[in-house]
């Protein structure tokens, strides 16, 4: 189960995710692929392509929460991820 503490080590395809690049909000949409340096989102009817470094993510979980990811610190390949996430 996805929690806060332990969200860098589950998949995050599938969350709704907002996007914020200098405080400020850049995308909203749900992710839909990962690679080591890009999420791709829908958002709407686009698909966006967005690069993982200088950006923060902020992810829903089902329950309601938000939990705040810095691209940085998850620039790994998603299955390296359990391994390498920077808490």
């Amino acid at each position: 189960m996805r929690t806060a503490e332990n969200l860098g080590n589950h998949e995050l395809i599938g969350l709704k995710v907002t996007v914020q690049k200098d405080e400020r909000t850049e995308y909203e949409g749900l992710v839909i692929d990962e690679t080591m340096k890009t999420f791709r989102l829908l958002s709407g009817t686009n698909y966006i392509m967005v690069p993982k470094d200088g950006r923060d993510f902020l992810f829903r979980l089902d329950d309601g929460t938000n939990v705040l990811l810095r691209g940085k610190d998850i620039k790994f390949r998603p299955e390296d991820r359990t391994k390498k996430v920077r808490t």
